[in-house]
């Protein structure tokens, strides 16, 4: 099953890293939704607005800083993906141990690092 990804702050500007992280997952093979500040589009992917549902979403990769990540705790657990992947900047222990005990796991690392060396 391919692991059905969704990036946290997803943005249209090719120097963010979210952006670098869309691009990527599309080059793998990964099926990829995104949510964001404003909508608009990176390649295929449409960026939405607001908390949108997903269905069967494997992986959460979080480009939000610590304060802006609190609004989604309930909105990402609730999606109930597999893991959660904390890029750097993002790490958040109050949001890492929310989501153990809901038995997702959680993974402090970078998405492009993971990609580029076949651990994702």
């Amino acid at each position: 099953m391919q692991k059905k990804t969704l990036v946290v702050g997803g943005s249209p500007k090719p120097e963010r890293y979210s952006n670098r992280a869309i691009l990527m997952l599309l080059e793998n093979g990964y099926p990829v939704v995104s949510i964001g500040a404003q909508e608009s589009k990176v390649a295929s992917v449409d960026i939405q607005k607001g908390k949108p549902h997903f269905d069967d979403i494997h992986t959460v990769t979080m480009y939000l800083g610590v304060k802006n990540q609190i609004s989604f705790y309930d909105y990402i657990i609730n999606l109930n993906p597999k893991r959660i992947i904390f890029n750097p900047g993002t790490e958040n222990s109050e949001f890492i141990q929310l989501a153990q005990e809901k038995e997702i796991e959680t993974e402090e690392a970078c998405t492009l690092v993971l990609l580029s060396t076949d651990q994702f």
